[in-house]
């Protein structure tokens, strides 16, 4: 096995569950980073418990026993997910060119540092990716032959990216109230998905809603860019518990078992976005009325589509 044997910049982003965070924490003192960055959210003023939860948590994480440089971003008072992560991630990209970046309850595969590791490298200069996947929601639907293939989805369960995408990102989605008066959407998204991702829009623009994820994609999109997905499921999701911020209930992708990539990576050309991949997610994810006739021929459409000049 030909592994990348230095791994990029990991970053690690925490709050007030010091249980995951150790599981998490573990996979990443493997992988044995060169830098790590911490980004840690504060205790929240209407629970008491916090305050020792948060300092547990980042207990967890002075544990590095290898040779290793780590920045800490900690923050004092609580800032919610939409503020925390979005002003980590600008400190993040400040003081490095690229990173992997996971979170408190994203279980990694080892495999899954080195196979971002080296598209990290691979594909730098190309302004066609914006993110590498670490997450891989069709449960084995999908076959290919290559290590990985190409969507239109950024999955943010454990992922990597370069400074040059996140320069790109707007947390208030500033864009969006133009671009909801034309046709934009639909040259970026399947007609079964616009009330999904429409009302999600106009939550994060007019509501504030304390959320980062939705703006990532609306920039990717934006910028028609796509990400690189993993032939297997390299993340398990240990998050779908009764003190999750989104993920408190239960769901077909909490928990999905992890299956190693196997190395060298065998490259993917050219670069083609995988509809079949595309619509497992989007009919499962993010359909509110899933209307079966025209599914075929649109997505026909969108694999021919101009995406990546922008047109």
């Amino acid at each position: 096995m030909n592994m990348t044997p230095d791994i990029a910049p990991v970053v690690f982003i925490i709050f007030n569950r010091p249980d995951l965070t150790q599981r998490v924490f573990d996979e990443i003192a493997r992988a044995r980073p060169k830098k790590l960055f911490i980004i840690a959210d504060g205790p929240r003023e209407t629970r008491a418990d916090d305050v020792e939860k948060c300092q547990a948590t980042r207990a967890v994480v002075e544990q590095v026993s290898w040779d290793c440089e780590v920045f800490r971003n900690y923050s004092e008072e609580n800032l919610g997910c939409r503020k925390r992560i979005s002003s980590g991630l600008d400190w993040v990209f400040s003081l490095t060119e690229r990173a992997i970046i996971v979170e408190d309850d994203c279980l990694p595969d080892q495999t899954f540092f080195h196979y971002c590791t080296e598209l990290l490298e691979v594909y730098k200069d190309d302004e066609r990716i914006g993110s590498i996947n670490g997450s891989n929601m069709t449960h084995g639907r999908v076959t290919v032959a290559d290590s990985y293939y190409f969507s239109r989805y950024p999955f943010i369960w454990g992922w990597a990216t370069w400074r040059r995408v996140w320069e790109n990102y707007d947390v208030t989605i500033s864009n969006w109230p133009s671009l909801r008066e034309t046709d934009w959407l639909s040259t970026v998204a399947y007609p079964e998905e616009f009330a999904h991702w429409i009302n999600a829009f106009n939550q994060i623009h007019d509501k504030g809603l304390d959320a980062w994820g939705y703006q990532f994609v609306f920039m990717m999109w934006l910028q028609r860019q796509v990400s690189i997905q993993p032939r297997t499921n390299l993340i398990s999701n240990l998050g779908f518990r009764s003190d999750a911020t989104h993920t408190a209930g239960t769901s077909d992708v909490a928990d999905l078992p992890r299956e190693p990539l196997t190395f060298p990576l065998k490259h993917p050309k050219p670069l083609v976005l995988n509809s079949e991949a595309d619509k497992i997610y989007t009919k499962e994810h993010c359909f509110r009325e899933v209307r079966k006739r025209g599914i075929k021929r649109q997505l026909q459409k969108i694999a021919s589509w101009k995406y990546f000049s922008g047109k």
